[in-house]
């Protein structure tokens, strides 16, 4: 079995993060966040994936190359402009010869694969879409299924009193090839709001398998944070290679090479500190995600926040919850942002 991964959107939640850096290729603690795509598709045997592609294409490229690094084999579809996710999946079609597992480009799940591919061939269908449970189901649009698994029908954000279930769209989904046809080619179209309503339409074999595996949609900056806290919570604390006199960590720390911190900082919450960051003496930071090469100069309190790549924060700056710096920005001393 083969797998699509879309990945061609623009990540414009996530901006200024994704200004320079394809939304799959943020770091999640340290790591590129497609990585952790690759290694449950390799979990469960899968090592063939398809990538489709449209804003910064290149950059995908010249990360993965032919994927022989990662131990799987990639094949490219690149889109000349977006073609929504089904379009950019007819465009992989191409590439695929037989039942495929398309997964969205931002959901980061522990889904049981396995149990997926059982459950779509147990009942013979012809395409299924995995489902988990949503505390808050007025927030997002709803998905209906019959007590055999069939999907009865798609709920766009109802109101309190249209709420019927409490499942939604996890966003990894299970084609047969006979699918790929529904689609039309070389257009922009929508699987959710296309090709579904017409399954249903046509009385297709269209089933959910509903799962309560960790699942997370890391599209906007508060779930790119949580994301990162949630994560954080099953790894034990790691001291930073150099970190300076009367530090006070409350928390979790995570860190890349060759960090340093000054003394007397505190430190609590979840902080993720990429390679070669600098914090100097005197800052707190609380809840944080800083990148590669930036730097936190003396006095900083930095909470709730994203800073990009290459950054530099001058002495006695205040970055308050909410903020997210884009690669490279300098922020002056004494400055509120």
């Amino acid at each position: 079995m083969k797998a699509i991964i879309l990945i061609g959107g623009l990540g414009t939640r996530l901006r200024p993060l994704t200004c320079g850096t394809p939304k799959p290729l943020l770091p999640v603690l340290n790591k590129p966040f497609i990585l952790y795509q690759i290694e449950l598709l390799k979990k469960y045997g899968i090592n063939e994936i398809v990538f489709c592609l449209a804003y910064l294409s290149e950059e995908f490229k010249r990360f993965f190359g032919t994927g022989k690094k990662y131990g799987i084999k990639i094949h490219y579809a690149i889109e000349k402009s977006p073609l929504g996710t089904g379009g950019a999946i007819r465009n992989a079609a191409k590439f695929i010869d037989s039942s495929a597992l398309i997964m969205n480009g931002d959901v980061f799940s522990y889904v049981n694969l396995k149990d997926l591919v059982n459950f779509h061939k147990r009942n013979n269908a012809k395409a299924t879409i995995t489902l988990v449970k949503v505390p808050d189901p007025c927030h997002y649009g709803l998905v209906e299924t019959a007590s055999d698994g069939r999907i009865k029908r798609f709920l766009e954000k109802p109101s309190v009193d249209e709420i019927t279930c409490d499942t939604i769209n996890a966003g990894v989904y299970l084609f047969e090839p006979e699918i790929f046809d529904k689609i039309p080619g070389d257009t922009v179209y929508s699987v959710e709001r296309g090709l579904f309503p017409k399954l249903l339409e046509e009385k297709s074999r269209f089933y959910a398998y509903i799962y309560s595996d960790y699942w997370i949609d890391i599209g906007t900056t508060e779930k790119y944070l949580k994301v990162h806290r949630d994560l954080m919570e099953r790894f034990a604390l790691k001291t930073p290679d150099k970190i300076g006199k009367g530090v006070e960590v409350n928390g979790r720390v995570i860190t890349g090479k060759n960090v340093k911190i000054g003394s007397f900082t505190r430190i609590s919450g979840f902080v993720c500190l990429g390679d070669n960051v600098r914090v100097g003496k005197g800052c707190s930071l609380s809840d944080c995600v800083v990148r590669n090469g930036s730097r936190i100069s003396d006095n900083c309190d930095v909470k709730t926040a994203l800073i990009g790549q290459g950054c530099v924060i001058e002495n006695n700056v205040t970055i308050n919850p909410g903020c997210a710096i884009g690669d490279g920005t300098v922020i002056r001393k004494y400055s509120k942002v």
